[in-house]
């Protein structure tokens, strides 16, 4: 299965996964939880309990929700992950292309982009 692979503190970078449970659990470090972000035919994929087993945090995917640990995106199948699609690839490439640093403010946590 074709995905993208977002690690905290790096650049995506695609790769191709056997198209099994035991695949993805091993790409995010356990059990497995999809989001499916802004009406696209993808999945955002972690682990379940990143936050509560202390993972890193990695990307703000929406203005309540942050990632920690590694995630992949793939594609949609009627009933199943499939292969992420190359415009989904982009995409979501550059949507995630700079790793984040994470800030504390008052009004709660913030996420500052590292750009080149």
């Amino acid at each position: 299965m074709r995905i993208l692979i977002v690690e905290p503190g790096k650049r995506p970078r695609a790769a191709d996964i056997p198209h099994t449970l035991k695949a993805m659990q091993s790409v995010v470090g356990g059990l497995i939880t999809a989001i499916y972000p802004g009406g696209d035919p993808v999945a955002l994929v972690c682990d379940d309990e990143g936050l509560l087993k202390g993972y890193e945090l990695n990307r703000q995917v929406s203005r309540d929700v942050i990632i920690a640990g590694t995630f992949f995106i793939c594609g949609l199948a009627e009933d199943d992950f499939a292969d992420l699609p190359d415009e989904y690839m982009e995409k979501y490439e550059r949507l995630f292309r700079y790793p984040e640093v994470f800030v504390r403010t008052a009004a709660g946590v913030m996420a500052i982009p590292l750009r080149e």
